[in-house]
């Protein structure tokens, strides 16, 4: 009898992401809170964020608090029923438990026996061993997620709305390139390897998981020439499982490899610390952050229990539910294929100790799979996204009076500014105008440079039906085909919108400038403003690409207040020349930027599907407003720090994980590629050196980019009374003490707290009454919903992406690998800025072997003949290889995959 090997589906494939449902062992109690708080407090327990790995769904890991390997969570029952992202307590197993970073065990020994072979003193052999260690040395199991994500590589730090000094998210932005404002919106797994010597022998295998305890599996650092499966959803032992939750791609030609056989493991008491990785158990769920809601498919139940039906949850991270018959369409039990293909949305009430099935109700019938609306209301009601509309008791908080115009005590109250040469600069479909800017030439030779931000907080009272809902959003979620809006489309594309020839409130930041960016004095205040024009970032772009030639009157949109074309360009022109110095000042202070490519999609008007796409392309006028949003956010956060040093809602952004920063360092070093990582500015100016304007020069920049951004931490939202030293309040990407968000509250809760804070400073509003507690909490929870509208985001582009494939495909493209594997490879195509894993099962070859040479990963293919190559055909594949894929639909609604072309 064949050996059954774990892959997502397929005959005789156990289901992913399950827990079994009869004769199982029992989970444990949860402790108490009171036990919690005290064995916390003793350092008995740790307590952290659990993420659980989408594709290999028996491992979850949790940050370590010093910042090194990953704490492991092995197994179903070591996770004790938390979900993804839940904040759990931890309990660290005893060492007999942990797991051996094999690999890299094996190497040091076999490097010290053949010193030792060859008479080297204990000292020299040492030091040489872990010399070529570091050349070797694979990242512990859980310090990288996988990447194979359709909307180009992202990075640690993209947070959805436009927070990064890139376009994804690195540094801090204060624009959406691909937002709302525009329709244009824009690893490796780890199992135990085998390995044959030259006589057959079978030796261990060299492993990215480590393996556990004394019953755990051996492993070195080869991994055999192997030949494709034939069989469907089957792959040979000792090999890497297809993704979790994906169709398993169709087997090559070849024969499949009968299973090695295994040697027993190693005794973790018996292994150096630094070989081993701690593993540890849930005691306690601290704080349920995943949303129990889940999209899936009802299933017949074949179990006595006759009033309950199964679901099956797409997300194979999410136990399988129960759910009563009641809930399900009429007829079900006797007609269960009827609603095979039929999406539902369930939530979790429940998961009791005794039980692998957790508890749940049915909650609605969202429509066929595959179709993008159904998907998008399933994506958005499992992370917990507000989408319904707005109640008459939120409505009733807006102005009722319409035409709204401004009231006449306002224009004693502020400064005016409506006779100014005031514009926005946005993408050329923005309706959320949150910003606009403005440049005067004094007769000294200097400038006076306003950014103007809608004052949205004076229509969001404190704690009224408005506020409270505004908080609870938090942001605005901005998916390919729409938006999500946290404020009434009353406020924010109409009375708090900067549209041109219309009043407006503001909160204005005005400085006094030099041509090269030095700050002379600054002033904060609240005024009334018109905007002259709307430009879009296509505007702005032409007029400084063409500084001579101002545009005509065709070519621009209609200007207002008597204000002609030459004075909007010679401020755009001004604006730029200052922007540059800006910019050139902050990296040579020691910013970072990683840019990492965005896909912007056009869509039908018609049927709302994608009948393009491209990546999104950041230009210098889209780099003019980004310069100005980052002065007004840094400006606005001293100001509030020094007024209220205890309450003050900043922005930190920790340093990169050691540990994992210490990888990159020897991953690249095995490609020749020398990073200085000792500070932001360093990292940058070492993946600078790799910049080129031809497209095999970008992709390589872009994989460097996407390798050094795996690292990073994200940035959060803090007050500053809880955050017990002014040195954490840094942020690293910008390098700057303080930092803030201030530039859009259309679409982000926390720049609403911080214009309170900014106008009880200033005498102009209310004193801000929350205690640094309440403020800290209301900093957590715009965390959590700006990771949650990163999450929707990236998701919605995939799905835009995969139905593009499907409308317009298959895609033949031109490539090149980010990521090798053992029987796969990550591979960025650089045309479309997307990365997909493509598999070495799913193309007709004789044979692959994955080996490291100097510590480099390297995938060896055999590609078998055919008709037109009568010859077998050898191929190399290594990070930076040049590849061809196919990008073509697949077999499961709004998924896509690719395949390697032989070269």
């Amino acid at each position: 009898m064949k050996n059954k090997v774990k892959t997502p589906s397929g005959k005789g494939a156990p289901t992913p992401g399950r827990t079994p449902g009869r004769a199982m062992q029992p989970f444990e109690q949860y402790i108490s809170r009171e036990a919690v708080a005290e064995g916390l407090k003793k350092g008995d327990f740790i307590k952290g964020a659990l993420r659980i790995n989408a594709r290999n769904f028996e491992d979850a890991y949790v940050p370590a608090p010093d910042g090194m390997s990953d704490l492991c969570i092995p197994g179903l029952h070591a996770r004790n029923r938390a979900l993804n992202g839940d904040i759990v307590v931890l309990k660290v197993l005893p060492r007999s438990e942990w797991r051996v970073l094999q690999q890299e065990y094996d190497l040091f020994k076999s490097l010290k026996t053949a010193a030792t072979a060859e008479g080297a003193s204990p000292v020299t052999q040492l030091t040489e061993g872990m010399k070529q260690l570091a050349l070797h040395t694979p990242e512990p199991a859980g310090a990288r997620a996988a990447a194979d994500t359709t909307a180009g590589p992202q990075s640690p730090l993209t947070e959805g709305s436009g927070d990064a000094a890139s376009s994804s998210g690195t540094a801090e932005s204060t624009k959406e390139s691909g937002s709302s404002k525009s329709s244009e919106k824009g690893p490796e797994e780890k199992n135990d390897r085998k390995k044959k010597d030259a006589v057959g022998k079978e030796k261990s295998a060299g492993a990215k998981t480590p393996t556990r305890g004394a019953a755990a599996k051996g492993a070195g650092a080869r991994t055999p020439a192997r030949t494709p499966d034939r069989q469907a959803g089957r792959l040979k032992p000792g090999e890497q499982t297809t993704p979790k939750g994906r169709q398993p791609p169709k087997p090559g030609s070849a024969k499949k490899t009968p299973k090695p056989a295994e040697k027993p493991g190693i005794d973790p008491t018996t292994v150096p610390e630094q070989f081993l990785q701690k593993t540890a158990k849930v005691v306690y769920i601290y704080e349920k952050k995943h949303s129990r809601a889940c999209t899936g498919h009802l299933k017949k139940l074949d179990d006595k229990d006759k009033e309950k039906v199964l679901f099956s949850p797409m997300d194979h991270r999410l136990p399988r539910l129960k759910v009563p018959l009641e809930d399900c369409p009429p007829r079900f039990k006797e007609r269960p294929d009827d609603h095979a293909k039929f999406l539902f949305i369930a939530r979790i009430t429940d998961w009791k100790e005794d039980s692998g099935f957790a508890e749940a109700r049915l909650a609605k019938s969202l429509g066929e799979a595959g179709q993008i609306e159904p998907e998008t209301e399933g994506l958005l009601v499992e992370n917990g996204v507000d989408f319904s509309e707005f109640s008459e008791v939120v409505l009733q908080c807006l102005p009722q009076d319409l035409p709204w115009s401004i009231p006449a005590e306002e224009f004693e109250n502020r400064r005016d500014l409506r006779l100014d040469c005031i514009f926005t600069i946005d993408p050329a479909t923005a309706r959320d105008l949150d910003d606009a800017v403005s440049c005067n030439k004094l007769d000294d030779g200097t400038y006076e440079v306003g950014v103007h931000i809608a004052d949205v907080s004076y229509f969001i009272q404190e704690n009224t039906a408005l506020d409270l809902t505004a908080a609870c959003r938090a942001t605005s979620v901005y998916l390919v085909q729409k938006v999500i809006p946290m404020l009434p489309r009353l406020l924010c594309e109409q009375l708090c919108s900067l549209n041109p020839a219309e009043e407006r409130l503001a909160f204005s930041v005005i400085w006094k400038l030099t041509e090269t960016g030095d700050v002379l004095d600054e002033w904060f205040g609240r005024t009334i403003i018109r905007s002259c024009v709307k430009l879009s970032y296509d505007h702005a772009q032409s007029i400084i690409d063409h500084p001579d030639q101002p545009p005509t009157q065709d070519q621009l949109p209609p200007i207002s207040d008597g204000h002609s074309i030459q004075e909007v360009a010679d401020r755009v022109l001004n604006l730029y020349k200052i922007s540059q110095n800006l910019r050139k000042k902050r990296f040579d202070g020691g910013a970072l930027r990683l840019d990492q490519p965005k896909l912007a999609f056009s869509l039908d008007s018609e049927s709302g599907l994608p009948n393009g796409c491209s990546v999104y392309q950041i230009k210098d006028s889209n780099r003019l407003i980004e310069e100005f949003m980052l002065l007004a956010n840094m400006a606005v956060a001293h100001k509030i720090h020094q007024a209220f040093p205890e309450r003050a809602v900043l922005r930190r952004h920790p340093p990169p994980q050691p540990k994992m920063v210490e990888d990159l360092v020897k991953t690249c070093g095995t490609m020749g590629i020398n990073l200085d990582v000792s500070s932001s500015g360093a990292l940058h100016q070492s993946i600078a050196r790799y910049i080129g304007d031809d497209m095999e020069t970008q992709a390589t920049f872009y994989i460097l980019t996407a390798m050094a951004s795996k690292p990073m931490q994200l940035a959060k939202y803090f007050c500053s009374g809880c955050v017990p030293e002014e040195g954490l309040y840094r942020h690293y990407a910008l390098n700057v003490p303080l930092y803030t968000h201030f530039t859009s509250p259309i679409r982000r809760y926390a720049d609403v707290l911080v214009h309170r804070l900014l106008g009880a400073c200033l005498g102009c509003a209310p004193a801000v009454e929350k205690s640094a507690e309440e403020l800290q909490g209301m900093t957590d929870h715009c965390n959590d919903r700006k990771d949650a509208s990163k999450r929707v985001q990236e998701a919605s582009a995939d799905m835009f992406f995969a139905s593009f494939v499907k409308e317009c495909g298959p895609l033949e493209e031109d490539g090149m690998v980010m990521g090798v594997l053992d029987q796969a490879v990550d591979v960025l195509v650089w045309r479309l800025g997307v990365v997909k894993r493509a598999y070495c099962n799913a193309i007709p070859l004789k044979s692959y072997d994955f080996e490291k040479v100097n510590g480099r990963p390297q995938l060896t293919l055999t590609w078998a003949e055919d008709p037109e190559h009568p010859e077998p055909a050898t191929q190399v594949l290594t990070y930076f290889s040049r590849v061809q894929v196919t990008l073509s639909a697949g077999d499961q609604p709004l998924k896509y995959n690719a395949l390697l072309k032989r070269p």
